[in-house]
């Protein structure tokens, strides 16, 4: 790290650290992830006291959140069958990464404390990693500094970095710059990921392109899906489906009339919604809107939700599965500022995409627009041709899910090679 920006750097951990004594726990998402670092290094050197076990080497993979976890999880996976003689330690930092991480088949999981010194090397006491390995992009200096000095190998795994992103320069360069030439491998997701990552510090000699591991994360969750279990089987239907996933309200204002316009044409088009928050906020609009156009809406779960209109998804952790029920999708978050949201988990089962305008930061839109398997639209006009084109079509619909598919196909392989590129940091 830049030696300017170090006091201020530190500074901000300290004030962070301060924050976590004091915040309550039942609070905001902000107050949350805060809260969640209260006796952290307790925890850390408990489980390294109760369970760490000297003989074995330990894999510290660290992921901010669920879609970096999604990155992180295949690689995870292949290693815990690969190499059994390894203890695997998975660190999360946003408050949304915990159900998630609870499901790993991981030896330790908690939050990453705050990139202070102090807390660095509690951690790196208490789970004495052989190697840590970051997800997609985020890495920390400190913790970073800390590992390189006691030898601890360091890799990324699914690097990407987008042409829009600010990281390569300005501040964010002084901060992250140090870290990133201290890594000791890095498996980038194309050739032009890598090249960016060189301009971002990473030293060309340690890169290599190793795809995307989420390819390998949704073909494996879609061959699992279960078409007869209790979720799925109730919502089966000859009728064509549009499963709308991860919207915003921005994504609703287009989405709602243009399935309303779509179906005075083809009424026999329905629809299943999951909103990305799905609090009573904001699933209230969308029931208010279905009453108002007479449009009969059951909520996920209810009996009547098999011969529903619009089926209302009021819990997260399900969309992955119920893609399954797909004929089209609609992927939210490209009419809102947060961008755009996974497309792949559409595309792993066969199912043409359709999605805002805001998606050029997606190298996935990108591939699925190139093999003309999604189409993206920029108001509720053009939303709705879209949908009424692939509703009365079904030949072209199928045609673009089927090339959607093969997009997935072709990007499949990440999560080996990836693992093969962590057990290199073993030297074994």
């Amino acid at each position: 790290m830049n030696a300017a920006v170090r006091p201020v750097y530190g500074a901000v951990a300290q004030l962070a650290r301060l924050g976590a004594a004091l915040a309550p726990a039942d609070g905001s998402k902000l107050l949350r992830t805060f809260a969640a670092r209260r006796g952290i290094r307790a925890r850390y050197r408990a489980w390294g006291a109760a369970h760490r076990d000297p003989t074995r080497a330990l894999l510290w993979m660290h992921a901010p959140s669920v879609g970096e976890g999604l990155q992180a999880r295949p690689v995870l996976e292949l290693l815990r069958e690969r190499r059994p003689d390894l203890q695997l330690a998975y660190t999360y930092f946003s408050p949304s990464a915990q159900r998630f991480a609870a499901g790993l088949d991981v030896d330790f999981r908690d939050y990453l404390p705050f990139d202070t010194g102090g807390d660095a090397r509690a951690a790196l006491d208490a789970l004495a990693p052989r190697a840590l390995v970051f997800s997609k992009l985020d890495v920390w200096p400190v913790l970073v500094r800390e590992a390189a000095r006691r030898g601890v190998q360091l890799g990324l795994v699914s690097a990407t970095l987008s042409g829009e992103s600010g990281r390569s320069g300005g501040l964010a360069a002084l901060v992250l710059r140090d870290a990133y030439a201290r890594l000791d491998a890095v498996g980038a997701i194309d050739a032009g990921d890598a090249e960016r990552l060189v301009r971002l510090g990473v030293r060309a000699s340690v890169i290599e392109v190793t795809g995307d591991t989420r390819f390998d994360q949704v073909w494996a969750r879609a061959a699992r899906a279960d078409r007869r279990s209790e979720l799925l089987a109730p919502l089966a239907s000859a009728r064509p489906t549009l499963v709308a996933g991860s919207t915003w309200p921005t994504d609703e204002a287009h989405l709602l009339p243009a399935f309303e316009r779509c179906r005075d044409g083809a009424d026999a088009l329905r629809m299943i919604i999951a909103p990305h928050e799905p609090t009573p906020d904001h699933l209230r609009p969308i029931e208010r809107w279905a009453a108002g156009t007479r449009i009969a809406l059951a909520r996920l779960g209810t009996p009547e939700a098999s011969t529903a209109d619009v089926v209302l998804v009021d819990r997260v952790g399900v969309l992955g599965d119920l893609y399954a029920l797909a004929d089209m999708a609609y992927v939210g978050g490209a009419f809102h500022a947060a961008g755009l949201h996974s497309v792949l988990e559409p595309a792993a089962y066969g199912v043409p995409v359709l999605f805002g305008p805001r998606h050029t930061a997606s190298r996935d839109a990108g591939l699925l627009l190139a093999a003309d398997a999604a189409m993206a639209v920029d108001g509720t006009a053009a939303l709705a041709d879209a949908l009424g084109r692939w509703t009365l079509d079904p030949d072209a619909r199928r045609s673009a899910g089927t090339r959607a598919r093969g997009v997935i196909e072709r990007g499949l392989g990440a999560a080996k090679r990836s693992a093969e590129l962590v057990e290199r940091l073993f030297g074994n």
